[in-house]
Formats: C-alpha cells, sequence, structure tokens
C-alpha cells in the first residue's frame, strides 16, 4: 500500500506541476500578444471625398460606385436609402489597399431643384486586413445628389482607430 500511495502523491505533484507551467505558458502568451495589439491600433484623422456613380436602385435606395481620395484612398460603394423626404441613412463601404472599412451614416436631407445636399454622422463599423480593429464615431457625413443623374459626391470627415 506504501508504494500505492507515493505513485498517488507523485501523480499529484506532477499535475499541480503541469498545471502550474501551463498557466505560466499561457500568461507569457497573453503578455507577448498585448503590446503587440497596443501598437497595432493606430488613431487618424479620416478625410474622404467620394465621387460616385449610380450602378442600380431599388425603390428608394440608391446603389452607387466610384473612387474616394484622401486619407485612405480607394474604391468606395454607398447603399444610400432616402428614409424620408427630409432624412438618408447610407451603408458605405471603402476598399483601399490591405483591408476595408464599413461604416453607417444617418443624415438629414434637403432637396433643392436639381440637386439635394445631405448633412449628418457617421460610424464606422467594422473593418478587414490592415484595417481589422477599426473604429470611429460621431465622423462628419456630408454630399450632394444630383437629381438627374443620382450621381453623389461625398464627404467623410473625423477621428478613427485601426
Amino acid at each position: 500500500m506504501v508504494g500505492v500511495e507515493r505513485d498517488v502523491s507523485s501523480h499529484r505533484v506532477n499535475r499541480r506541476t503541469a498545471f502550474t507551467a501551463g498557466l505560466c505558458v499561457l500568461a507569457a502568451m497573453l503578455a507577448s500578444v498585448s503590446p503587440a495589439t497596443a501598437l497595432a491600433s493606430r488613431t487618424f484623422s479620416l478625410n474622404e471625398t467620394g465621387h460616385l456613380h449610380l450602378t442600380s436602385h431599388h425603390g428608394f435606395t440608391l446603389n452607387e460606385q466610384g473612387s474616394a481620395l484622401g486619407t485612405i484612398s480607394g474604391t468606395i460603394y454607398i447603399h444610400l436609402h432616402v428614409v424620408s423626404t427630409n432624412r438618408v441613412t447610407a451603408e458605405v463601404n471603402i476598399y483601399p489597399r490591405g483591408g476595408s472599412l464599413t461604416g453607417y451614416a444617418s443624415a438629414s436631407y434637403r432637396p433643392s431643384g436639381s440637386v439635394a445636399s445631405f448633412n449628418g454622422t457617421m460610424s464606422i463599423g467594422r473593418g478587414s486586413g490592415r484595417y481589422n480593429r477599426a473604429h470611429g464615431s460621431g465622423l462628419s457625413f456630408t454630399g450632394t445628389i444630383q437629381r438627374v443623374s443620382d450621381a453623389v459626391t461625398v464627404h467623410v470627415n473625423g477621428r478613427m482607430s485601426a
């Protein structure tokens, strides 16, 4: 019996040692990830201007495509939904080199002759690639719609992190 008790005791010690070693390895892994994550995140001023043309429309939703020039230039797509005679919402997708950004906007809408203008705010909801951790809120979202051709010009300004 004494031999069996020694085997059980040494087994307990080995399990505790293995568990403690595992915790140390996990703590070391977490410590090495956290500084890299902190360094990867940066805050900067976003200043984009997009010139888009109508690709299709469904009811009161205009689907637009074009190019964005500014801080993170790339292809831009907007799904602009006219909610009422004085309100629009939009999903904005920008595809710069190395990733993508998706934002959601809400703005007041003022038709005046052949041009309608909008003015509101946008938030960055998600990103991919080098913009994987992108976020931002309260960004300025303004622009115009040429009512004859439905061409859209949009401006997005504000601070965001990526």
